[in-house]
């Protein structure tokens, strides 16, 4: 998807990133897509084989602290970046072939109702049951 180039005028002229900033925009993704935390996503990168894969990693590559994962995503979001990112990636997949010119693209959204109505009977449940548990205490002589 992107490069080590693609990042330069991120980083200051006179040296060079420590860690390769597409790989932790690689982490980045994945850790998205996987809900993982910082620790979660750093932990992955130096176990899981197919973080190592997707990254370019060797396997005996130790990985890097969770705190640098904070980091990158603080230069993403100066300025313009994640739109200049994000539109370098969009172009990629183009060149590709996996996204067409102004194409309609659709989505499955019947999930989202689902989640409301299951957190509303959750929620029915438990305005009904907290004010029962509350007398229990006392039925049982404990308060």
């Amino acid at each position: 998807m992107w490069c080590d180039e693609d990042f330069a005028d991120w980083y200051p002229r006179d040296g060079r990133a420590v860690l390769s900033p597409a790989q932790l925009a690689t982490v980045c993704v994945l850790q998205f897509l996987l809900g993982l935390s910082d620790r979660q996503a750093a932990e992955a990168v130096r176990c899981r084989i197919d973080f190592k894969y997707a990254m370019a990693m060797e396997l005996e590559d130790p990985g890097f602290h969770h705190s640098v994962l904070a980091d990158f995503r603080e230069r993403v979001a100066r300025d313009d970046r994640a739109d200049r990112l994000l539109d370098l990636v969009l172009a990629r997949l183009k060149e590709a072939g996996l996204v067409g010119e102004r194409t309609t693209q659709r989505t499955d959204s019947t999930h989202v109702p689902a989640a409301v109505r299951d957190l509303t009977r959750l929620e029915l449940v438990t305005r009904r049951s907290v004010p029962r548990l509350k007398k229990w205490p006392a039925r049982l002589g404990i308060c």
